[in-house]
């Protein structure tokens, strides 16, 4: 299983926030590189990258950030925020980003998302974020009446390759994984993989997550982990054994 540190980047900067609520920021770094650099020392595989102004406003805000972590990391990254049409994922890929992540725009546009999921492949992930068990988009700002479940069903018919479900109310909270709700969404998609999201605290959540992979037919093959990473609660290094890596 694979383990993504998040770096969320806010007004060029590293943070946190909590439940995706834009006004409770927690800022862990002025300059992402090199929180990106320390991922990288602390034997990270994958970076999971974040542009909160560009999941809220639909821009890359902080695009060149990214391309100067891209520049001084040599690691695979998986980038999200913002990223609503096929010439913003061809300029993300173009800059070196491994694998896009895709919410708003293909939950708005049915045609956009069976276009994408065609010319990109599993190069393009589906963000999932949910909150009591529905779909949020526009940096979760705003809400489309759709259960998680079925939002995944439908992407798949498309020929969505990969998800990313995140809970809400989880995120940034330090209150555990929500195995129920992913273990729901997995069940409508078991022959695509999930990435988790949300709510990491301890190790005993990465075993959770296994544990939930090898007892049903979840096919969860990564987990994102941000403000334990940051709290200290959980170190990466850690988080790698358990996961395998």
């Amino acid at each position: 299983m694979d383990i993504y540190p998040a770096i969320d980047m806010k007004d060029g900067k590293a943070v946190r926030l909590i439940q995706g609520e834009f006004d409770q920021v927690t800022n862990y770094g002025d300059d992402p590189v090199e929180v990106a650099k320390r991922w990288k020392s602390e034997g990270a595989k994958w970076l999971h990258i974040v542009d909160l102004d560009g999941a809220k406003t639909g821009s890359q805000a902080n695009f060149e950030t990214l391309k100067a972590i891209l520049k001084a990391v040599d690691l695979p990254v998986q980038f999200g925020g913002g990223v609503r049409t096929a010439e913003s994922v061809r300029k993300m890929l173009d800059a070196g980003v491994t694998r896009c992540v895709v919410g708003t725009a293909v939950a708005k546009d049915a045609d956009l998302a069976e276009s994408l999921f065609q010319v990109f492949g599993d190069r393009v992930a589906v963000g999932v974020d949910a909150r009591d068990g529905f779909v949020a988009i526009q940096g979760w700002q705003e809400h489309i009446g759709e259960k998680a479940h079925d939002f995944v069903l439908r992407m798949s018919k498309l020929g969505a390759k990969r998800f990313i479900f995140t809970d809400i109310a989880r995120d940034g909270m330090l209150s555990g994984v929500n195995r129920i709700a992913l273990a729901q969404v997995a069940a409508a998609v078991p022959h695509l993989p999930i990435i988790a999201s949300g709510g990491v605290a301890t190790l005993e959540d990465i075993s959770a997550l296994k544990l939930l992979r090898s007892e049903t037919s979840a096919n969860v093959d990564g987990v994102i982990i941000g403000k334990a990473l940051y709290a200290g609660t959980v170190s990466l290094s850690a988080a790698l054994d358990m996961a395998g890596n």
